[in-house]
């Protein structure tokens, strides 16, 4: 789950964070290593040896600014497995990046946040999804795409700041098993910088 209290934008304590964050990662591991449920197919779990991740990169933890849409447009978004899936556009999220390496600029970004579309009538609350593609996409990290996830513990407003941690980024399930279909981010949220931070895979 992605951090969304923005009092941690202020009060960001690195230490904590980064135990946390590795703490989530053995979490993980050890699910996809001995969970039914695991996306790892069964005759190839006890040889998996842990998921690969960057390195733990605070750079890459961002407060955003939210512009909510009060009347979301439809996505449709292809899937692994030729489908189409209809989401929301429900929020966007626009952030600047800075990177402390001389070689970067600092970049101003935006993502769109999506909520998949329910009935009328279903006021259901459901996480914020956050689908994505940058430069490692397909070299060191996942040649779908990667997701994240924003859970608010209230309604979004305009202007809200939202911690963004791409540290959190996963990959999906359907890139360790076929019995998975998964969405693909849609070209609004193709990064056109490299996001080296949460999951890898190759």
């Amino acid at each position: 789950m992605t951090e969304t209290d923005t009092d941690a934008a202020t009060d960001f304590d690195i230490e904590q964070w980064h135990e946390e964050l590795e703490a989530k990662r053995a979490e993980k591991d050890e699910f996809f290593a001995e969970h039914p449920q695991s996306p790892i197919p069964p005759e190839e779990r006890d040889g998996f040896g842990g998921l690969d991740y960057f390195d733990p990169a605070p750079d890459y933890r961002v407060t955003a600014t939210a512009t909510v849409h009060d009347d979301p447009e439809v996505v449709l978004m292809d899937t692994t497995t030729g489908r189409e899936m209809r989401y929301l556009r429900t929020v966007t999220l626009a952030f600047d990046l800075e990177r402390e390496d001389d070689d970067l600029e600092d970049a101003a970004l935006e993502l769109a946040a999506y909520q998949q579309e329910r009935p009328k009538g279903d006021q259901s609350a459901e996480p914020l999804f956050v689908p994505f593609r940058d430069k490692t996409t397909g070299q060191q990290s996942y040649e779908g795409g990667r997701y994240m996830e924003l859970a608010p513990d209230r309604e979004i407003e305009d202007g809200d700041a939202l911690v963004v941690d791409f540290n959190l980024a996963y990959t999906p399930f359907c890139a360790y098993s076929e019995t998975f279909d998964c969405p693909l981010p849609p070209e609004e949220n193709w990064l056109e910088v490299a996001i080296p931070a949460g999951e890898q895979f190759e």
